[in-house]
């Protein structure tokens, strides 16, 4: 296997979060290792959350033209997300296609692409002409359970009105359907796919009858780590404030401990969806649990409730892998999560947590195991740290990268 340094050109589209978050530990190990990596964004990027031009050897940005007319009709419908509103996919056709023939015409032994907020597999699969790896964090998500977590939500606007909601519904599953059928065209483009976890990469074999390579991520523990602060009464969530993180079920799952054992529950968010941030400050009254919800909080702020947490405390429905459990583990903060999506694969059960059914007085109860019995605490607490650091660092996830990124480009060198 050839151990040349690399010229790397990347591409991504995305939004602020754990994939942001992924994307640049990678590129801070590639370029720390001495390989040359390239940026190319749409201006549509979140380059605001862990901007990459600090660490990247080159930033190039492309204008992504608005869609006045997209922006006036879409604005009526409030539960259309914002994004889609602001951006019509020919334009975004075109960006994409501008940038694949620059990076075409320059020397990159290989490209890394990302996903794209807009279209999930991003358009320029379909104009790239170099070995290409293609990190897919999942696919888009048909979970039907999806549609039952968001409809606790009430919708709002003129047409959610009961006479107009017929035309509504109509109007968001034309748009779904829409993005399911060009996220499956996109992904037909992908030569060689990588996946954050083997829940994800069951996923993309199922829903694009692709093989995906797991490339599990790594956590910073140069950030996250030990305090040895001194721990409080409340349970730690984090996550963007949405009905598929299963916040509505930590409530309830605490709500049936005993009130004079009750931990409070803190949620952190790098965003929230404002109508899911009163429906869950009204069910926690409802249920008599006391909680406190924070967003866009600073690093050494999230550490401090990671340290000083009893527990943390993870629910999503499906999550593809998560980072919350593994900046968990290396703080020392057991976890206890739903056994199920990608917490199976880094959790492991009464060695660094707890994994419970779907059940909220199952989960209760393991909060409540873990609160009272301090040796499972103490050895769960350790546990995490050595797991972490034996495994999950970013070198180690840096690692398993650049092999994939070597095997990819050995491939295509056999192949000519």
């Amino acid at each position: 296997m050839s151990k040349k340094k690399l010229k790397i050109a990347v591409f991504h589209n995305l939004p602020s979060g754990g994939a942001k978050r992924s994307l640049y530990t990678y590129i801070d190990y590639l370029t720390s290792h001495g390989h040359i990596v390239d940026v190319f964004i749409p201006q549509t990027a979140n380059e605001d959350y862990l901007p990459l031009e600090p660490i990247a050897s080159n930033i190039v940005e492309y204008e992504v033209k608005p869609s006045f007319i997209r922006e006036r009709i879409y604005s009526l419908f409030s539960y259309v997300p914002a994004i889609i509103r602001r951006v019509s996919l020919n334009n975004l056709y075109n960006t994409h296609k501008k940038i694949a023939e620059d990076i075409n015409s320059l020397d990159y032994d290989i490209v890394y692409v990302e996903q794209d907020q807009y279209t999930m597999t991003p358009i320029i699969l379909k104009y790239l002409e170099k070995p290409t790896a293609y990190y897919c964090q999942q696919p888009i998500r048909k979970d039907e359970i999806l549609d039952v977590v968001n409809s606790q939500k009430e919708r709002i606007g003129f047409f959610n009105k009961p006479i107009i909601k017929p035309l509504a519904d109509y109007m968001i599953n034309y748009i779904e359907t829409n993005a399911y059928e060009r996220d499956y065209e996109f992904a037909q483009n992908a030569t060689n796919l990588l996946a954050n976890s083997y829940f994800s990469h069951e996923n993309i074999l199922r829903q694009y009858g692709k093989n995906a390579y797991v490339s599990y991520i790594g956590v910073d523990t140069k950030i996250f780590k030990p305090l040895n602060l001194e721990r409080d009464n409340f349970v730690l969530s984090v996550g963007t404030c949405i009905p598929p993180k299963g916040y509505d079920f930590l409530i309830k799952s605490i709500a049936h401990i005993k009130k004079e054992k009750r931990p409070e529950l803190v949620v952190v968010g790098n965003s929230s969806d404002e109508g899911w941030v009163e429906f869950l400050k009204e069910l926690a009254d409802k249920k008599d649990v006391k909680l406190d919800i924070l967003t866009q909080i600073s690093d050494d702020d999230l550490l401090r409730l990671y340290n000083t947490a009893k527990l943390v405390v993870y629910a999503p429905y499906l999550e593809p892998f998560g980072y919350v459990p593994l900046e968990a583990m290396a703080c020392g903060t057991p976890v206890v999560g739903v056994k199920e999506g990608g917490i199976k694969e880094s959790v492991r059960h009464n060695y660094t947590g707890l994994l419970t059914q779907r059940d909220e007085k199952d989960f209760a109860r393991a909060i409540v195991r873990m609160f009272e019995d301090q040796k499972l605490w103490d050895e769960c607490s350790q546990n995490g740290i050595k797991y972490v650091n034996s495994f999950w660092t970013l070198d180690k996830a840096g690692e398993r990268l650049l092999n994939h990124l070597y095997r990819i480009i050995d491939k295509e060198d056999e192949n000519e």
